[in-house]
């Protein structure tokens, strides 16, 4: 995240690329939908879903055009870097009295910066250097601007891990103190000072398992980890059965006529949790330039997110709409895989039930380390001055603490997941998916303007060009938060 540019990697055709955007984007904010679904009603649900997948993908579109703005500029400063040397070169031939000039008659010709040929069609706009979103920052950002960008990333990644912190020991607490038998029938509400182990409670036993968690997982924080292409196949695999059996099994009791939802309508009060989940559930703007740089062809780029975004509301909605058919809403739980720990109307099979209960601790735990690297690295980052050091203490120990802290304190004091996801999407999602992508193009088009002239030839350019709707990005997104905000103090003050 906090990188610069990088290596492309591997080349890989657009549809595999499709296939990636689809698993970056479906992951954990999917297992807290339908709960948000059933609180906001179905209608509501629906509409909202419909319109924040739009708005996503508009600001990815920006994203996109931003990237091909940075790989522009930097061949940009390249020629320029390479003209400076070569005018350099040539002027060591000639007398001082020559040198001064060339130079008047240099500054008195009024050229453009640089020379774009009419009728060619310029490659300065392909994306063929990973640019990440740091590095775009930097280019198109004023210092404080860039400063308010890596407090984003970090807000964010914060609420990731304490998301992922909460979800591992909420899921193991599940498994080892829920109702697996039969007998019971359908799923049960629990709280949490029920009973778990004789006089453990079921707070205490998610304590224990969070104690447990923090001490396998919290030491990679001190080191270096790297995602692995075999640890990317298992844990796609495994989303992929896990999401496919609770669809399933969810439609074949709503056709038996077992199902148990009946989902409001319309609640009001449902929709700024909804809107949370929904914003951390599109998330993948901070991914991209990793993502879309090592397509081979990337001539229909627009056309190919267009169609990832639908594949992925088409697979929300079904998610959603099943799960809140198929369940009584009360008893639906923040993390939906455990709605079939303990159901055995909807399916009879223990392992199937346990694998399905576990599928968040296998796929989470894999990206917690990740995550909590990324985020020192950020803090590195934004301390970071040109040729200064950190000292052996400071960077060994005091970063990987700040990082791996905060995010324990919080799932020690609540592991209501749905809020954590709510607050993490609404507040520093809203800033990543709306308003950098937003300032980014804008900023991007104002800076290579004098380059290229009004009619820039960026091929990646977003179909959203017109100005209106950056304009409008920003001011849904203020309007967003500004709701959002005054729906929760008043929450609070009811309380």
């Amino acid at each position: 995240m906090a990188g610069g540019i990088t290596d492309t990697g591997e080349p890989y055709s657009p549809y595999v690329g499709l296939v990636y955007m689809f698993n970056l984007i479906v992951g954990t904010g999917a297992l807290t939908m339908p709960r948000a679904f059933a609180t906001a009603g179905w209608v509501v649900s629906l509409a909202l879903i419909c319109f924040l997948a739009c708005m996503s993908y508009m600001t990815t579109t920006f994203v996109i055009e931003a990237m091909a703005a940075a790989n522009a500029h930097i061949r940009w400063k390249r020629r320029e870097s390479e003209r400076v040397i070569n005018d350099s070169d040539s002027m060591s031939d000639y007398s001082d009295d020559e040198v001064i000039i060339r130079d008047r008659v240099d500054r008195s010709e009024t050229r453009p910066i640089l020379s774009v040929q009419p009728g060619v069609s310029p490659d300065h706009f392909d994306i063929v250097e990973r640019v990440e979103m740091g590095q775009m920052a930097s280019i198109f950002f004023n210092k404080v601007g860039v400063n308010m960008f890596y407090i984003c990333i970090i807000v964010y990644l914060y609420g990731d891990l304490a998301i992922y912190a909460a979800a591992v020991p909420i899921s193991l607490m599940e498994v080892a103190c829920g109702n697996h038998s039969c007998s019971a029938g359908s799923s049960i509400k629990y709280n949490d000072t029920d009973s778990c182990w004789g006089p453990v409670k079921r707070k205490d036993a998610y304590r224990v398992f969070l104690t447990i968690f923090t001490l396998l997982l919290g030491p990679f924080t001190f080191f270096n980890a790297q995602k692995t292409k075999y640890l990317q196949i298992m844990t796609s695999l495994m989303r992929w059965i896990a999401f496919t059996m609770m669809i399933i099994l969810a439609l074949i009791r709503i056709g038996k006529g077992h199902g148990e939802g009946k989902p409001p309508v319309a609640e009001l009060s449902g929709v700024p949790n909804l809107f949370g989940v929904c914003v951390y559930s599109f998330m993948c703007q901070h991914s991209l330039p990793s993502l879309v740089t090592p397509i081979s062809d990337k001539k229909r780029m627009n056309g190919l997110v267009l169609a990832d975004y639908v594949l992925i509301l088409g697979f929300y909605s079904l998610l959603s709409f099943t799960a809140i058919f198929c369940f009584d809403n009360s008893l639906l739980k923040d993390m939906y895989t455990l709605n079939f720990t303990d159901n055995c109307d909807v399916i009879g099979v223990a392992f199937l039930r346990y694998f399905l209960g576990l599928f968040p601790v296998f796929t989470i735990s894999t990206n917690f380390p990740i995550i909590a690297v990324t985020l020192r690295n950020n803090w590195k980052t934004l301390f970071y001055r040109e040729g200064g050091t950190y000292p052996w203490v400071v960077d060994r120990v005091v970063f990987p603490l700040i990082t791996l802290v905060p995010p324990i304190i919080v799932a020690f004091c609540t592991h209501d997941l749905e809020v954590l996801v709510g607050i993490t999407g609404a507040y520093a999602g809203t800033g990543i998916q709306y308003i950098i992508p937003a300032c980014l193009v804008y900023l991007s088009r104002k800076r290579l303007q004098p380059v290229f002239g009004e009619d820039m030839p960026n091929k990646h350019r977003s179909p959203f060009h017109h100005t209106f709707w950056v304009i409008f990005i920003l001011a849904w997104a203020g309007s967003c938060l500004m709701f959002v905000t005054a729906n929760i103090i008043l929450t609070e003050t009811k309380h």
